[in-house]
């Protein structure tokens, strides 16, 4: 076990946090599972779903409980209640990012959206940019994009109906590309589309439990990539060259179209060239390099996901489809689906609501972290400790959702509605996600048009039976359910 001098330095290093950090605190901490004393709770760490066990572990330890990784100290909030009281209710407390040596600062990426320190000034000013790209006002300009991508998607469906994963993923890429940077996607295997893709890969790796000792062992940074268990800085290196062109290719397109004149407008040409016509400096364009990149970072996967678990939900519970398209056929009939219809078909909203709740595009959310110490219920949460939502074990809240594992829109119908699942799958007080609104807008045009012309159910043997969809959802931080099958067929001759 204590083979390098890499792990004998680990191990001390445990020992010696573990050590100078015991003191005695105002009130216990967090109940959770037993940890060993040198590696924590890290060999009980759930490999896939986590999520899943999570929701277990709060059968034993209660609503909010506490595991520790060496030496870092990790809290899990399963109710509504733990968080809304921490996330939303003390925001200015709990809206930080924990710092990921690895990923933050050795591979270069603490100014992204996403990982940025709610202490920067940059989170604000992100924030800002971000709404003014992603507000009701600039939606309605994208709805011309949306209807031609959604034809698009309609084609590519009738072509093969069983790429549907991939044909999503042209979609919202082309949607988004367009709208970032002006770039028009031409297919599933669209250059920036795969260079886009091939980060989300990258950043699921980075961004693994447990993965990198670095992250809990800070020191190890100084260790030389040619000292035994050093190699990471050299994996470092690779992940930082191939994150810095998902960011960098795009935008010097993007500012090269924008010289040369002809270009389509998009979310950078209107920042690179502001009305009042001042020329940005390098700290401005910075911003609007990683602003840019998080639009399709943050809104393209997100929406891949519930579009393929809208599909897996109709194939599995076709009344909820069957009363859905009767109230499309009602309202939109054979015309194109408008923003505006949402607000005369309850039933499909009711729909997108479910699928959110059913399965959440980000099940864990993303970290966040403790500015200062904190009493909670009684409990002691010492500054620093990383708190992750269990948003998908809210969604199987009992006394908010009964029946949680049944697909149900009629849930928020009716004088008594239940809680809307947007209250907590778009996340929490100052790190909630800029992009609801126009998220919202193109799953509602999307669902409603391929209700409207397609029917979704279960595939069929070479014996005539119908195939039951095993439902397994991949370990990441947006989560995708796993390839499965099922028919998607034009509903009529004059719609193929």
């Amino acid at each position: 076990m204590f083979s390098s001098p890499f792990t004998w330095l680990a191990v001390a290093g445990t020992i010696v946090y573990l050590v100078v950090s015991y003191r005695s605190t105002p009130a216990p901490l967090p109940p959770g599972p037993k940890p060993k004393f040198i590696t924590g709770n890290l060999h009980q760490l759930p490999k896939t779903e986590r999520w899943k066990t999570y929701k277990e572990w709060s059968n034993t330890y209660g609503p909010m409980y506490m595991y520790r990784v060496f030496g870092r100290k990790v809290i899990i909030l399963n109710t509504f209640k733990t968080i809304n009281d921490l996330l939303d209710g003390r925001s200015n407390l709990y809206s930080d990012r924990p710092r990921s040596w690895m990923y933050t600062e050795i591979v270069g990426r603490k100014f992204s959206v996403f990982s940025v320190s709610s202490q920067s000034p940059r989170h604000k000013i992100y924030r800002k940019l971000l709404h003014s790209g992603l507000n009701a006002r600039a939606i309605n300009g994208y709805y011309n994009l949306m209807e031609q991508e959604v034809r698009t998607l309609a084609n590519n469906l009738i072509s093969s109906p069983s790429n549907f994963v991939d044909h999503f993923r042209q979609n919202a890429g082309a949607i988004i590309l367009q709208l970032a940077y002006g770039w028009t996607v031409t297919g599933t295997r669209d250059r920036f589309v795969v260079l886009m893709e091939e980060a989300f890969l990258l950043n699921s790796e980075l961004t693994a439990p447990g993965k990198w000792l670095v992250d809990v062992f800070p020191f190890l940074r100084f260790v030389p990539s040619w000292f035994p268990g050093g190699s990471f800085k050299i994996k470092a290196e690779e992940f930082k060259r191939e994150l810095l062109a998902v960011d960098k290719i795009p935008f010097d397109w993007a500012k090269k179209e924008i010289n040369s004149g002809n270009y389509i407008p998009s979310f950078t040409s209107q920042h690179l060239l502001p009305e009042d016509g001042h020329k940005l400096d390098v700290e401005e364009e910075d911003i609007l390099k990683w602003t840019s990149s998080a639009l399709y970072v943050g809104g393209a996967d997100t929406t891949v996901a519930f579009m393929t678990a809208f599909i897996a939900a109709m194939t599995l519970w076709p009344s909820a489809q069957k009363k859905a398209r009767q109230e499309v056929d009602k309202i939109i009939g054979a015309r194109k689906p408008l923003f505006t219809d949402q607000a005369s078909m309850p039933y499909i909203s009711a729909l997108i609501k479910e699928v959110l709740r059913w399965a959440p595009p980000a099940p864990m959310g993303l970290p966040h972290c403790v500015t200062q110490d904190e009493i909670y219920s009684d409990y002691f949460i010492p500054k620093d400790t990383i708190i992750f939502a269990n948003i998908w074990g809210v969604s199987r809240e009992e006394d908010i959702y009964p029946n949680p594992e049944e697909f149900d829109p009629e849930r928020y119908l009716g004088p008594s509605p239940q809680m809307d699942p947007r209250k907590f799958v778009f996340g929490f007080g100052r790190r909630l996600c800029p992009g609801a609104a126009f998220a919202e807008a193109s799953v509602f045009i999307n669902v409603t048009s391929l209700l409207s012309q397609f029917t979704i159910s279960k595939a069929i043997d070479t014996n005539g039976a119908e195939i039951i969809p095993n439902i397994e959802f991949t370990n990441t931080v947006t989560s995708h359910i796993k390839p499965f099958p099922c028919s998607i067929k034009p509903r009529t001759d004059k719609v193929a």
